[in-house]
């Protein structure tokens, strides 16, 4: 359904514009049926397609998706039509941090408190391998505490954006923010330039200016390709000495997040429900099921070899797991239902159990296995239909040992006698190895 008035999907009240770019338009929503704010970030898609942003549209939502955290803006649901995506958001009522830096600069302790919570919001970022790439005042959203918020993942970077060298190349963010090896062009670790830009912001709260500025670009790129600013007289030795360190043009030298939070200027007055060191419920548990710790601390989707499968399925990666979990299916943004034709589902029963069962389902249909390998099965009719003879792959990705993504799709033959085959005869006939299907909730949970 599309937007009627001032209601949408039938689910949130449409209030005033909130804020608008090239793309988007974010207004101010309310949940009907709980009467909670929300913002609601209207994507038009005909302009994300022309612009090619496809990529990068859907990258926004699978990071948003995948990290939870106090200081980072949220994301509770993802709806779509024909011209529209609709991203419903945690509404963060004090805006822009950096409005609030228009009216000047931060007393320390404020000023304090902010980068404690940028920093653990840019730690579990890393924890992810999730890259945020834009770092600065404008993408700071405040709540009505004066907590921060964390936005605009449109340019962030997954590790599996990474090349052959284990490095970042494209070049992104906003000049006066941006690292000297990401202006350099020669590969950079994301995770330093973050550092970067969260030292520039630290030097903005507390000066209430850039340390970096010019009205040369090329001038202010070689200001800041040697690290040439001057601190304020008012700046305390303790801070001069941690943005030095965040500043250091070379990334290989520059302090980590992990001695940032063990500097004695950053550990003063720290609060942890301050510093977000929190994780929401239902974050521990979808990560759980993705054998990642909850705690922000470890991203590892690299689960040990099961000893009862051999050989493996393929293993999928974060942004995989994102795109195809329940809930932020992002396949269907762009093309309609009906040209849709896979068929998706988790199950908790071993690969072998699971080949086992399509074979058996396939046997009743009187389609053959011409191929079967690791995690993989294809199934071949013996007549041939109106477009030839109906083939379907089947593949088994591994989530962890325990979890297990099937998909199954049409490789050759008719569309309408797949579609039933799917519908009427395999779906029913598997229901004993799905876990939750694609899109709904597990069975009996």
């Amino acid at each position: 359904m599309e937007k009627k008035g001032n209601v949408v999907m039938q689910k949130y009240d449409v209030g005033r514009l909130l804020g608008q770019g090239n793309f988007a338009k974010v207004y101010y929503g309310r949940n009907l049926e709980t009467g909670e704010s929300v913002a609601i970030k209207v994507i038009d898609k005909e302009k994300v397609l022309k612009a090619g942003l496809i990529e990068q549209t859907k990258r926004e939502i699978s990071v948003m998706a995948l990290i939870e955290h106090p200081n980072i803006l949220k994301l509770y649901e993802v709806m779509a039509t024909k011209s529209k995506i609709y991203l419903v958001i945690e509404h963060a009522k004090g805006g822009e941090l950096f409005k609030k830096l228009a009216k000047g600069r931060l007393k320390e302790k404020l000023a304090r408190k902010c980068f404690q919570q940028l920093i653990s919001a840019v730690d579990c970022c890393h924890s992810r391998d999730v890259y945020h790439r834009d770092l600065k005042p404008e993408n700071v959203l405040l709540d009505e505490n004066g907590n921060l918020k964390v936005s605009d993942f449109g340019l962030s970077a997954l590790a599996e954006c990474k090349r052959q060298d284990g490095l970042l190349h494209t070049t992104c963010g906003t000049p006066a923010y941006v690292a000297p090896e990401v202006i350099s062009r020669k590969g950079y670790d994301g995770a330093k330039a973050d550092i970067w830009s969260c030292g520039v912001i630290l030097f903005v709260l507390l000066a209430g200016f850039l340390p970096f500025q010019d009205s040369n670009l090329m001038e202010m790129y070689r200001k800041i390709r040697l690290a040439e600013f001057k601190f304020p007289n008012w700046f305390p030795s303790e801070v001069r000495k941690l943005i030095s360190r965040m500043l250091d043009p070379n990334p290989h030298t520059r302090i980590s997040i992990a001695k940032i939070k063990a500097s004695s200027w950053f550990k003063k007055s720290l609060d942890s429900k301050n510093a977000g060191t929190k994780v929401d419920e239902k974050e521990k548990l979808s990560l759980d099921a993705n054998g990642i710790i909850a705690d922000c601390t470890h991203n590892s989707i690299s689960p040990s070899v099961s000893k009862l499968e051999s050989p493996k399925p393929t293993s999928l990666n974060a942004f995989d797991i994102i795109s195809l979990s329940s809930g932020f299916d992002l396949s269907g943004l762009f093309i309609t239902k009906d040209q849709k034709e896979d068929l998706q589902f988790i199950s908790v029963k071993p690969a072998s159990s699971i080949m086992s069962k399509l074979e058996e389902v396939g046997r009743s249909l009187n389609l053959e296995v011409m191929k079967k390998e690791a995690g993989f099965m294809r199934l071949e009719g013996s007549g041939e239909g109106r477009y030839g003879t109906l083939s379907i792959d089947a593949e088994i990705f591994e989530i962890t040992p325990s979890f297990h993504l099937v998909e199954l799709k049409k490789s050759y033959g008719d569309k309408v006698e797949y579609k039933k085959m799917l519908r009427q005869f395999i779906r029913p006939a598997l229901e004993e190895v799905v876990w939750t299907w694609q899109g709904e909730q597990p069975i009996n949970s």
